[in-house]
């Protein structure tokens, strides 16, 4: 039997006999090591500790402290065991497939009965009893007549299906956990009682159709979630209940910001309430933007095919437009248009008008735009995932020489914005090119040298995200983190030294010739409509007073005080205040409960002491009792607090 060399992670070779497992090594290194060991990396690759290795490798060990992976093998085994479990209390169940999903993992079940809360309590009980036998996991590679008897013989058409759909040459490997066995490409953890039997919980059931296709079988869905220890799973756990609170659907709905309805599907319908917050936003960017130096525009939202052709969108972005078709007068052919899906090949248009000189640029081009993009209807949510919505686009038109200034120029305004609104942390992503784009490797070279170049000269803290640029050019992404700690992709700065060229975009230079400008698309908030979204749950709808819609309730301790109420919000009102006044016939706490619970920012009570004094008691969303103020002086700190940042 010939040796084998393995390359450890710290440079260290061993040579052991080929056919050497994960297993053996670790063993050889040390006994602690041995019992930790929970997977293997070969060549890089993640692997069972039980896989022979027959050549030379690099090698390494995987234990509970590299997280990442331990994660991946922990949550794989809970879908493998949670199916076992399922089997082993209802026989007839048939399984199909259980993934590794974001924080946790699913299998989907063939099931008479429809699984229920109590059913999960039981699946969950038994998984802890199979993680107590640490039942060793094996595995066995196949050839594919024994492998389809074998699930023929044991009444499993869908895993018969699976092997059906597998290339010829791929091997069919065979994972036993115990005496359950499932089809999986694996890796997998060594035994069953390396699973934290405390880190685990089964979350919900809900139906899915075999293999997404709506003419297959409806299958039932069990979605659970595992971390590494029960501190990660509470605070999860935690975590999700607090984002269940602030679900800016409910809160959309309590407090009459939006809805949406089937004849609009991914439209939204912006109530009173609504419009104020997306107004005050909307003046605030302006605000910013004005101040940043950049010029506002508005371009059309349907736009001939043409132009979508020109600028590579027809053919990369097709599936996502809305099409539109038209009888033109005096013609006997149809004109096919598009509603906009983004707003940068009309703002090229722009630039195009009147010739351009170097003197011109940076030239900043911004547009509310309204734009509109087929989602398909299932991955509809909320404000987070709609057809229609508007950016807060711009684009920026300037020398290669330009690229690092406008960059850190633009980070500068992006972080600024994210502190006035709430968020003091975000992350940078530095996207690359895909596969599916335009322009040449050298183009694209130069592009994400100059980007690149552009962050550094701000921040070192970035992230390398390879192969999720535009399909125009590279990008960087700002990753916002809210109150309870989720990320999510708002703002985002590319480089395109593309379009440009497609469309036509020229400058004077210097020494007088022609050349083809940078264009830098940007947003910072990404589309209105998903940010007020993300604002609504970071701030669970307790708006700013300067964003709230409804910003302060005069209201009536006693009737006498109606008149005084209706002018103290006159008063108000005068000094650019959303106020209202609550005239009704009900006790005082019952009113103070109700408008808190409307998240109302300023109370101001007023009784036939106020309407004497000329005051008012005044109560602020989130603090216990109240201050009595002179009108004046609680007008003019209202007045203040209400101004806008910026």
């Amino acid at each position: 039997m010939n040796d084998i060399t393995l390359t450890l992670p710290d440079g260290a070779t061993r040579t052991y006999p080929s056919g050497t497992t994960g297993a053996d090594v670790a063993a050889d290194i040390s006994k602690s090591l041995a019992k930790a060991a929970i997977a293997c990396r070969i060549d890089g690759a993640l692997s069972d500790l039980s896989i022979p290795m027959e050549t030379d490798h690099k090698f390494g060990i995987v234990t509970a402290k590299d997280t990442d992976d331990a994660l991946e093998l922990v949550r794989h085994d809970c879908a493998h065991i949670m199916a076992r479990a399922v089997q082993e209390i209802w026989p007839d169940t048939k399984v199909t497939i259980g993934p590794v999903i974001e924080n946790g993992f699913y299998y989907d079940f063939d099931r008479a009965e429809p699984f229920s809360t109590e059913d999960l309590d039981a699946i969950e009980k038994k998984m802890r009893k199979i993680i107590a036998l640490r039942d060793p996991v094996r595995t066995e590679v196949w050839d594919r007549p024994r492998a389809i008897k074998h699930y023929e013989d044991n009444g499993e058409p869908y895993k018969v299906e699976l092997i059906e759909g597998i290339p010829g040459d791929e091997p069919l490997r065979m994972y036993w956990h115990g005496d359950w066995q499932d089809l999986c490409r694996g890796p997998h953890l060594a035994h069953t009682g390396q699973v934290p039997a405390d880190a685990f919980k089964l979350t919900s059931v809900a139906g899915a159709y075999w293999r997404g296709d709506s003419s297959r079988a409806m299958l039932q869905r069990i979605y659970g979630v595992a971390f590494l220890n029960k501190k990660d799973l509470d605070a999860y756990l935690h975590q999700r209940a607090e984002a269940e609170k602030r679900d800016h659907r409910k809160l959309g709905k309590a407090l009459e910001l939006f809805h949406f309805q089937d004849e609009a599907p991914g439209m939204v319908f912006w109530h009173p309430n609504g419009w104020a917050i997306y107004r005050a936003l909307e003046d605030y960017m302006r605000k910013r933007l004005t101040a940043a130096d950049y010029k506002e525009i508005r371009t059309p939202q349907v736009v001939d095919r043409k132009l979508w052709e020109a600028s590579g969108h027809w053919d990369k972005y097709r599936e996502n437009m809305f099409i539109t078709e038209i009888d033109e007068e005096h013609a006997n052919e149809k004109r096919v248009n598009a509603l906009k899906p983004m707003n940068c090949p009309c703002h090229v248009q722009v630039y195009n008008q009147g010739l351009k000189s170097y003197r011109d640029l940076p030239l900043r081009l911004a547009e509310f735009g309204s734009c509109h993009r087929y989602e398909p209807s299932g991955s509809l949510s909320g404000l987070m995932r709609v057809r229609g919505f508007v950016q807060d686009d711009a684009h920026i038109f300037c020398t290669e020489d330009q690229i690092e200034a406008e960059t850190a120029a633009f980070i500068g305004l992006l972080s600024s914005v994210y502190k006035d609104l709430g968020f003091e942390k975000f992350d940078i992503k530095f996207s690359t090119r895909p596969e599916t784009r335009v322009g040449s490797d050298e183009v694209w070279d130069k592009a994400e040298n100059a980007l690149e170049r552009a962050v550094q000269q701000v921040t070192n803290d970035y992230e390398i995200d390879p192969g999720e640029g535009a399909f125009y050019g590279p990008k960087l992404d700002f990753k916002l983190t809210d109150a309870i700690g989720r990320e999510w992709q708002c703002g985002t700065l590319q480089a395109d030294f593309n379009l440009p060229e497609r469309l036509g975009a020229e400058y004077v230079a210097e020494d007088g010739s022609k050349k083809r400008p940078v264009m830098m698309h940007r947003a910072i908030l990404g589309s209105f409509e998903r940010f007020i979204g993300i604002l609504i749950e970071n701030t669970a709808a307790r708006f700013p007073l300067w964003m709230s819609p409804r910003q302060v309730v005069v209201t009536t301790i006693v009737s006498d005080a109606d008149e005084y109420a209706e002018s103290v919000v006159a008063a108000l009102r005068t000094v650019g205040l959303r106020a209202e006044a609550d005239l009704r016939n009900e006790k005082i706490n019952y009113k103070v409960r109700e408008h808190s619970d409307q998240a109302v920012p300023y109370i101001l009570a007023v009784g036939r002491n106020e309407v004497e004094e000329h005051t008012v008691a005044v109560r602020k969303l989130g603090e216990k009792g109240q201050k009595v103020m002179r009108l004046d002086e609680a007008i003019a700190m209202l007045r203040d607090e209400a101004e806008m940042p910026g």
